[in-house]
């Protein structure tokens, strides 16, 4: 099992107040189970006409009251409102007029002391920092053509091919050609370039052939300072502050809170509008603060979980851990990807340390979701980073995903196989070189299904099948935590040169991209990006963070196979079978006996809506050629000794390049690909 977040640095935050201390007094854990529970959708603000009405819900509260301010910061209340007690355990106060406009904060009265300012759990819109949350026409943000905006549809998660960003990473380099550099609207520029004419962007996205971009954070977040954006400030986000509010440092104004609003939906509809989806990447696990996070700040303890001491409890590596499995929890998580996903068109979320919530939750999350979007793809981290109160049969653990239906996880077992395990950056896989693996790759290609070729008794990660269906698994090799794939190979492949390494990378994402499951690549990795060697990137420096998009002139030759490769995988079906079933009925292994390094397999195409009839397939992980028996017949060769063309390869003629099989040999760290074309 891997763990990617390891203490409180990695979360962004330079310090953990109170992370080792007992929490702000707070009820007994069996008290707060017991606690009211508010199933309204009025929660926090609503303004209409004439009217604007706040709404808190915090049930343990002695009194509570709104400050209203005229400006985002630095200024004084213009007034205070008293709250008055209402049902479920919230708190409401109104006056007859509205107030768009304007800012806001609560504070709630607990054990007979006033508590500090919050925004609230639910502010959709906030000024710098995200310190007060905003009363804004939301209707107003909305870009032209919004209410006819849709994502892209995609009968299974399987359909899609996902490239994980960072969107500072993605733009700010000098050679990006793009004038919003780090912002939202990075995202919207057409026609953007390298100095050498290379196309950058999100016309490199289309170019490139991906479905879907994952966002790392991009949410409110707590460790850079919107209000000091030029000391070029960085961070990963995973350090959640306002949970339904864009995050200021990506918006051209972050004092405007319309306009962080209105360019993250100007993003979400650019890429809508070339047929590419976004998917959330989602902190709900742990607050940036413990005893001074909104949540605490408004019902003190309920929205975590705590040890029997009654410190914090801390399966998150980040100071604190929050209670999915507690009602109002469970409620938030629910109805907050609901909100982004209605209001921002988001088509997906990718949940970090998914397994701290409980399986009853992600599964509230993906019935909710599919009701609003069937073609949304949900899927996380089946992990925690540190011991959880929470029973192991109730985590969404990866070796629960079965009992998930919709959600999806990581295959670490296909990851490590690959290139080796993440945490030994001297490690290596099958792509480069190290024997022992084959049955882990063969595990990583049936999608951790049950198959009767697979032994999972040699699995490295995983010992039993623990996916049901191949919707269920996220294959990678790379992503933004740990080394990148290039640094990976550099570190791990002492002594060799750069095109050895590259081939290697080839090798590595042709398993990644011809296994069942969904296929997820790091941003920049076509263009065979690295990050210096840093392996904890979260808050370095855009010398090390930073895509330099020269890089894809340089490395055109490693563009170009990513590029056919995604293409070879969106044009056939059968590399994305929807069932375990059909895995175990159309793909069968070769018996390569004890040859170290080597997987070939076939897939039985017939009867699917595929050009092809048949595939061979087969992966070469030594330094040395291997051989495999192809059965006689005409034979595309789509990929052979680092090369692939998605409808096959050809000759300098120009004629396709074609085999008789019988015995042929599969070059060195390379992938052979054939096809038979249907009838």
């Amino acid at each position: 099992m891997n763990v990617f977040k390891l203490g409180a640095l990695l979360c962004g935050v330079a310090s953990m107040p109170g992370a080792m201390e007992a929490a702000l007094p707070h009820s007994p854990d069996a008290v707060l189970d017991t606690l009211p529970v508010y199933r309204g959708n009025d929660l926090e603000l609503t303004v209409n006409h004439s009217s604007t009405t706040f709404r808190l819900w915090s049930p343990e509260a002695e009194a509570a009251r709104v400050m209203i301010y005229p400006t985002d910061r630095n200024s004084s209340a213009a007034d205070t409102l008293n709250m008055s007690p209402s049902v479920d355990g919230t708190w409401v106060a109104s006056v007859d007029r509205r107030l768009t406009g304007w800012f806001y904060t609560f504070a709630v009265k607990y054990r007979g002391v006033w508590l500090d300012e919050t925004p609230g759990i639910w502010a959709k819109a906030a000024g710098t920092n995200g310190e007060r949350a905003a009363i804004i026409d939301m209707k107003s943000t909305d870009p032209e053509g919004w209410d006819a905006d849709r994502g892209p549809v995609v009968a299974s998660i399987n359909d899609a091919v996902i490239y994980e960003m960072h969107h500072r990473d993605f733009s700010i380099h000098p050679s990006s050609g793009i004038v919003h550099k780090g912002k939202f609207l990075a995202l919207t520029e057409a026609g953007t370039a390298t100095p050498e004419g290379e196309k950058t962007g999100i016309d490199h996205l289309e170019e490139l052939g991906v479905t879907h971009v994952h966002i790392l954070p991009s949410y409110d977040y707590n460790s850079v300072d919107e209000a000091n954006l030029p000391s070029n400030q960085y961070n990963w986000g995973y350090d959640p502050w306002n949970y339904n509010v864009p995050e200021g440092s990506y918006a051209t104004d972050p004092a405007a809170p319309d306009v962080r609003i209105r360019e993250f939906k100007e993003m979400v509809k650019s890429l809508h509008d070339r047929g590419i989806g976004v998917v959330m990447d989602v902190v709900y696990n742990h607050t940036a603060n413990n005893d001074n996070s909104n949540f605490s700040l408004t019902a003190p303890g309920y929205f975590y979980r705590h040890n029997p001491d009654g410190t914090y409890s801390d399966a998150s590596g980040c100071g604190n851990e929050t209670a999915s499995d507690r009602a109002m929890m469970r409620e938030y998580i629910v109805n907050s990807v609901a909100y982004w996903a209605r209001e921002y068109h988001i088509d997906g979320f990718r949940f970090d340390l998914m397994a701290i919530h409980d399986i009853e939750t992600m599964n509230a999350v993906a019935d909710t979701l599919r009701s609003i979007n069937p073609s949304i793809v949900i899927y996380g981290e089946g992990w925690t980073a540190g011991a959880s109160p929470l029973p192991a049969e109730r985590r969404a653990l990866k070796e629960n995903v079965a009992l998930m239906d919709g959600v999806a996880v990581f295959s670490d077992d296909i990851r490590d196989a690959v290139k080796g395990h993440y945490s030994d950056a001297s490690d290596r896989g099958f792509a480069t070189g190290k024997p022992g693996s084959e049955e882990t790759v063969k595990i990583g290609i049936v999608a951790s299904t049950a198959h009767p070729q697979v032994d999972y008794s040699k699995g490295n990660n995983s010992r039993v099948a623990y996916a049901t269906s191949p919707r269920q698994i996220i294959n990678y090799v790379s992503c933004h935590d740990d080394l990148s794939l290039t640094d990976k190979l550099a570190a791990s492949m002492p002594g060799s040169t750069e095109a050895e390494r590259q081939r290697a990378a080839r090798l590595a994402q042709t398993i990644v991209f011809t296994s069942q499951g969904t296929p997820f690549m790091f941003a920049g990795e076509e263009v065979f990006r690295d990050k210096k060697g840093v392996h904890n990137s979260y808050k370095s420096p855009d010398s090390i963070n930073a895509i330099d998009w020269s890089l894809k002139s340089s490395n055109r030759p490693q563009f170009d196979y990513y590029r056919e490769l995604i293409a070879m995988r969106r044009n056939h079906p059968a590399f994305r079978l929807g069932s375990a079933g059909e895995i175990a009925r159309r793909l069968r292994f070769d018996d390569n006996g004890s040859n170290p390094l080597l997987v070939s397999y076939t897939i039985d195409a017939s009867g699917l809506p595929d050009s092809w009839s048949k595939i061979r397939v087969a992966f070469n992980g030594s330094d040395e050629p291997q051989t495999i028996k192809v059965a006689k017949g005409r034979w595309i060769v789509v990929a052979d000794d680092g090369h692939l063309r998605a409808d096959g390869l050809a000759d300098e003629n120009g004629e396709a390049v074609t085999t008789r099989g019988g015995t042929l040999t599969v070059a060195p760290r390379s992938a052979l690909i054939l096809a038979q074309p249907a009838k």
